[in-house]
C-alpha cells in the first residue's frame, strides 16, 4: 500500500502524460513532451539520418516514412516522447517494457538526437525523463540490450546516469568503420 502511494506521488510529480521541463534545460529552451502522430514526420528525418550513419542501431536501413514508424512510435504501455527547441523537434526517445509477461517489470528505451544538436545536453535530458517515467510507471529496473561499444558518448552518458555494463556480446554489430564490434548490455535499478 505504501509503495503504491509513493508510486502515485512520483507519477503525479513527473506528469507522465504531459510535458516535462528540466530546470537545467530551461536556459536552452528545450521541452520534453509525449509525441503525437503529427510529430512523426518531424522525427523521421532524425531517425533516417542516424540509421543512415549505421553506427548505433541495428535497425533496417533506407526505411520509408511509413516503414520506419512502427520501429520508433511506441504503443501503450510504452510511449514515445520528443525534445522540442524553438518549435523544432531536436530529439526523441521511446520507452516501455523490455519483455512481456514475467519480464515486464524491466524497462528499456532507445534515443535519437538530431546530429546537428548532439553534445548540447538533449540526450541527457531525454535519459533523465525516461528514468523518471520508468520509475513512475512502476518498473523495477531498466536495461539497454544493445549499446554499441564504440559509441563512447552513449556509454559515458549511460554510465553517468547510473547504468552498469553487465556484459558485452562480442562481434555482434557490423560497424561501417570499425567492422565487427560488441554490443553492451547496460542495466540500472530504479
Amino acid at each position: 500500500m505504501q509503495r503504491d502511494m509513493a508510486r502515485e506521488a512520483r507519477h503525479q510529480q513527473n506528469d507522465v502524460p504531459g510535458r516535462v521541463r528540466f530546470d537545467y534545460m530551461q536556459e536552452r529552451g528545450v521541452d520534453i513532451r509525449r509525441a503525437t502522430d503529427q510529430d512523426w514526420p518531424s522525427i523521421y528525418p532524425i531517425y533516417a539520418a542516424i540509421m543512415a550513419e549505421g553506427e548505433t542501431y541495428a535497425f533496417p536501413e533506407s526505411q520509408t516514412l511509413d516503414e520506419a514508424r512502427p520501429w520508433w512510435m511506441e504503443q501503450p504501455p510504452g510511449q514515445t516522447v520528443v525534445a522540442v527547441s524553438d518549435g523544432a523537434i531536436v530529439g526523441s526517445a521511446k520507452m516501455g517494457p523490455n519483455r512481456p509477461g514475467r519480464g515486464s517489470h524491466v524497462a528499456t528505451a532507445s534515443f535519437l538526437v538530431d546530429p546537428a544538436r548532439q553534445g548540447q545536453g538533449i540526450g541527457r535530458a531525454l535519459g533523465e525523463y525516461v528514468l523518471g517515467w520508468c520509475r513512475s510507471a512502476g518498473f523495477a529496473s531498466i536495461q539497454f540490450n544493445a549499446v554499441v561499444e564504440t559509441n563512447a558518448p552513449a556509454v559515458y552518458l549511460w554510465q553517468s546516469l547510473g547504468f552498469q555494463i553487465i556484459g558485452t556480446v562480442p562481434e555482434s554489430f557490423d560497424h561501417p568503420e570499425h567492422g565487427l564490434v560488441g554490443l553492451h548490455v547496460m542495466y540500472r535499478p530504479l
